[in-house]
Parts: C-alpha cells; structure tokens; sequence
C-alpha cells in the first residue's frame, strides 16, 4: 500500500480535540492506517497574520485509497467539523484543514492536486512536525532534514501531550 503524509491544522475552536477526532475518522485502519503522528506544534499564522495561533501536526499513514478518493475523504472530514471552503478567506481562520502533503513517490499537477504539495518546503509548521516522524525522507529531491533547516521556525512552540 502507498504511504501518504498528511498536515493537519487549525485555530477556531477546542483544535487539538478536532484534529485528534479527524485522524480517528480518517484512519479507519481499513482504507487509511496511521503509522505514526508527529507532536502537535503551536504555530504563527502564515499568509494571514492577522489572527490567532494555529495547532499543527503530521501523520504517516498507509492507504488503500486513489489520490483522487482519499481528497474526497478528507474534504468530508473537514466539513464534518465545520470548514467551508466556499466562504473562507485563503489562509484565514479554520476549524480543521488536512492537507496532502505526499503520496507515494506520486508526482501530480492537475487543477485540484498538486503532489508533493507545492508550498511543503516553504512552511515551517509542516516540516517541524515532520522532522518527528519522517526526518531523513527524501520527498521531491530534498531530504526533510535539510529542508527543515533551512526555514524560519520562530515562534513554533512543541505542545505538551494532551
């Protein structure tokens, strides 16, 4: 089975409860298996600034679902908590957003998925939690190590276990 890496994030409501009952969603162990979850991170906005911190974190899971069906998957799942796509501001305010980041070895550019995702090695909130479970996995030629460190990480703080 594939192995797909997935970033979770969110700052409107009680965050950390909702990704942890998003990934029990998702990982149902039947179509999606979780094999490991990265330390939840708190975060600074990126894009938008203007509002408050953001909870983020990484899982590795195996999948039996196409690229195309495990999107489907996740878009419902953030749905379920609350996220609207058709109302939001980019990069504004959200209850949960589960991004792609890989699947597989996949290289895919179409209107609705880009793999690896396009701005992976730009975000700090996403290569810190991956550091934790994938630290020397090459994705797109560059091992997330490196990629890592070599991003701006101020003000990302590791969050204590729930």
């Amino acid at each position: 089975m594939p192995e797909t890496l997935l970033g979770f994030g969110g700052n409107v409501g009680d965050v950390r409860s909702t990704i942890q009952q998003a990934i029990a969603q998702l990982c149902d162990g039947r179509d999606l298996r979780l094999i490991a979850r990265s330390c939840d991170y708190s975060t600074p906005p990126w894009g938008v600034t203007d509002q408050n911190r953001f909870v983020n974190l990484c899982i590795l899971a195996e999948t039996r679902l196409t690229p195309r069906d495990l999107l489907n998957r996740v878009q419902v799942i953030e749905q379920q908590f609350g996220r609207n796509r058709a109302n939001e501001r980019r990069w504004g305010p959200r209850t949960l957003d589960i991004d792609i980041l890989t699947y597989g070895e996949l290289v895919l550019d179409t209107p609705d998925m880009t793999l690896p995702h396009p701005r992976l090695f730009e975000r700090a909130f996403v290569l810190l939690p991956l550091m934790d479970i994938v630290p020397d996995r090459v994705i797109a030629g560059r091992r997330v190590r490196d990629a890592a460190a070599q991003v701006d990480a101020t003000g990302i703080a590791k969050l204590p276990p729930i």
